[in-house]
């Protein structure tokens, strides 16, 4: 047995609960059950061809070499159109840096603006990894509860009641993880105007933006200007595994993230960044604007059915694709009861164990990243087993 030891930091961060959760249901399936998965944040689409297409394209004509490592022009050029044609928020190309994935922008982010000891003011409920980013960065995480009488959104009263002079940067999400809700102008705006302020940072967190299925929700480079603004090609755009994201910033912090990914990553992968200039091509968009139109379906469906099983669902999901499900009226463990949906129904969900320390015995998230069929046999075994009695 080694006799090193490791850092303090890896201790601190915890692992991301799901993944076994998955595992588990990984073994059931090979040993023959059917396993009708709504546990994971991963779109069940796969890349759009035309993007698949365009990588193929930049492979054989050789881009496989370094890019500079505030990304490939083009497409901080096509991403700043997007923003302009979709949104009508005109942003500077030059304010725009790719990272690998969304999970490459956050640490940069966090990187920049936290230092050791520092905290970082995080909603509960929220997305279990940003946690550990702030350890990765030795700072702190500050859980902020948030409820339904603010859809599940941190907003400026709230960050004010929990921030203290070592507070160093404030992080939500839009739609939300798990929660899919979004948060409105008027609170981004009041997050901004709050961390000017307090001279703190704020990091928005936009990588289910697209993926929404009411008003289109409240823009950062328009509400909160000053802030840092990271979104990814993993969710609307399907591109899950080729790592690829950016961020949008004050521009005279460009040049400390550009530093920053110089010597973390380099660059973001070659072929991804030209892969990803076909996503905003019509044919690309068509698709994507399909698969949106798809995952509204399933919400519309999934939605109603756990309610009348007794799930309670508040808040407005109107984004991403996950519902939060306070299961209290039906147990008192969601670890219980995401267990025994597994092995006797054959049905994945995480419980809230990843997503808050308030009360995540109360709490389970459900993903309708499957087809419809296979979300209507999920509510049908999860019918069963509660009238089985659990």
């Amino acid at each position: 047995m080694s006799m090193v030891t490791l850092s303090r930091r890896s201790h601190r961060i915890q692992p991301f609960h799901v993944m076994a959760l998955l595992a588990r249901a990984r073994e059931l399936e090979a040993a023959g059950q059917d396993i009708v998965h709504m546990e994971i944040g991963e779109p069940d689409f796969p890349t759009a061809a035309p993007v698949t297409e365009a990588g193929r394209a930049a492979l054989a004509a050789g881009e496989t070499g370094y890019l500079p490592a505030g990304g490939l022009p083009e497409l901080r050029e096509a991403i700043a159109r997007h923003y302009a044609d979709h949104y009508q928020a005109p942003v500077d190309p030059q304010r725009i840096v790719i990272t690998p994935g969304a999970s490459g922008a956050l640490v940069v982010a966090l990187a920049m603006l936290a230092d050791p000891g520092q905290n970082v003011l995080l909603p509960d409920p929220g997305y279990p990894c940003n946690r550990n980013f702030v350890e990765l960065v030795d700072a702190r995480p500050r859980a902020v509860r948030v409820t339904a009488d603010t859809d599940y959104q941190l907003t400026a009263g709230l960050a004010r009641a929990a921030a203290d002079p070592r507070t160093a940067a404030i992080m939500v999400g839009s739609p939300g993880n798990p929660t899919g809700t979004l948060a409105g102008a008027a609170d981004l705006a009041g997050l901004a105007a709050f961390a000017e302020e307090r001279g703190v940072g704020l990091i928005v967190d936009e990588i289910y933006h697209g993926l929404h299925y009411g008003d289109p929700p409240a823009q950062g480079v328009v509400h909160a200007p000053g802030s840092i603004i990271i979104n990814s090609f993993s969710k609307y755009f399907g591109m899950t595994g080729w790592r690829l994201g950016w961020m949008v910033m004050p521009a005279e912090w460009v040049p400390v993230a550009e530093k920053l990914m110089q010597n973390l990553f380099i660059s973001a992968s070659t072929p991804a960044q030209h892969a990803a200039l076909a996503c905003f091509g019509d044919e690309a968009r068509a698709i994507f604007e399909s698969r949106r139109a798809a995952f509204r379906q399933r919400r519309d469906f999934l939605l109603p059915a756990l309610r009348e099983l007794g799930f309670h669902i508040p808040g407005h999901p109107d984004g991403a694709f996950y519902l939060y499900a306070d299961v209290s009226g039906l147990t008192d463990d969601s670890a219980e009861l995401a267990e025994a949906l597994l092995d006797r129904a054959g049905v994945a969900a995480t419980p809230g164990l990843d997503f808050e320390q308030t009360a995540p015995e109360r709490h389970m998230r459900f993903a309708y990243t499957t087809a419809m069929e296979r979300l209507e046999a999920g509510v049908e075994r999860i019918a069963q087993l509660l009238r089985a009695g659990g």
